[in-house]
């Protein structure tokens, strides 16, 4: 599998989500949780998020997922259980472009930011505090 790279995952990410305006906190293997409703410190309000919903459990909700193919950059993304998780695997971490493979290899990597927890990236998109 080839090493993660952080500035192409910011990068694809700024490209790939609809809201240019998003809150979104990246982690280490290209998971992010947009936060819909940002209240706080993103980066904990996100791993609480990934925390609950990042791990893989055998036989629950937990281990669906869809694939993506993108249009606006090289790879898919990789959805699950939370409609705000999202996980972005690039064409040269699988072998086999089908939806299963692509999709197994995001619910891993979901699976390891949602128990590592690492976060890489906080995308802030809340507007500033008004000034006095």
């Amino acid at each position: 599998m080839a090493a993660v790279n952080t500035e192409m995952l910011i990068d694809v990410w700024r490209r790939i989500l609809v809201n240019p305006r998003a809150s979104w906190v990246l982690f280490e293997q290209g998971t992010c949780v947009v936060l819909t409703a940002p209240d706080g410190e993103l980066a904990g309000q996100a791993a609480a998020i990934l925390r609950e919903f990042g791990p893989v459990h055998a036989g629950s909700s937990a281990g669906d997922f869809g694939a993506i193919e993108l249009k606006d950059a090289d790879g898919w993304v990789v959805t699950g259980h939370h409609n705000d998780v999202l996980t972005y695997v690039g064409p040269d971490e699988v072998g086999d472009p089908s939806e299963l493979t692509v999709g197994l290899c995001g619910r891993s990597k979901r699976h390891r930011d949602g128990t590592d927890l690492r976060v890489v990236h906080v995308e802030d998109g809340r507007d500033p505090a008004p000034r006095a």
